[in-house]
């Protein structure tokens, strides 16, 4: 590890503290993070017009809301998150083969502290709402992963090649 690389919500007595962000600027910041939710064949069968229709509705509309949500309550989520009022919060879902469905979150904020853990909540949140809409097809769909893609604003910048 870096020398100047550290844990940021550790205080110096080692106790969890929240950063401390009164001294920083106002910046924009972006952030988006994706998750990849694999599908079995039965629930890939019910793909159409790159959604999936259910008596609940729309699973990747009710995904986005579930998401912009959890992205909204990330603070109460994620022990010494700062709440943030967020800007924008948007989604891309979309269906690749094979069998998969990927989650795109995008978030922006005006503020002193960076909006990664919103993004990656509100991708977590929405791949949790495609499962729970879907499980009554099978419930052989698995969470892939969840990563953040690009981050920009705060004192580094980040792009996943």
């Amino acid at each position: 590890m870096q020398d100047d690389k550290k844990l940021t919500h550790i205080d110096q007595e080692g106790n969890p503290s929240m950063v401390d962000v009164g001294g920083k600027q106002v910046t924009t910041r972006h952030a988006q993070a994706r998750t990849i939710v694999q599908l079995p064949p039965e629930v890939m069968q019910q793909v159409k017009d790159q959604d999936i229709y259910t008596k609940k509705g729309s699973v990747f509309q009710t995904a986005i809301i579930a998401g912009t949500m959890g992205a909204k309550k990330t603070s109460d989520l994620i022990p010494l998150c700062h709440p943030l009022s967020l800007d924008s919060c948007k989604f891309d879902i979309r269906v690749e083969e094979p069998n998969q469905v990927v989650i795109d979150c995008f978030v922006r904020v005006e503020g002193k502290t960076g909006v990664e853990m919103e993004a990656l909540t509100g991708a977590t949140v929405a791949a949790l709402t495609v499962y729970d809409m879907c499980k009554g097809l099978s419930q052989d769909i698995v969470i892939q992963e969840t990563k953040l893609m690009k981050k920009t604003g705060g004192k580094t910048d980040f792009e996943r090649k």
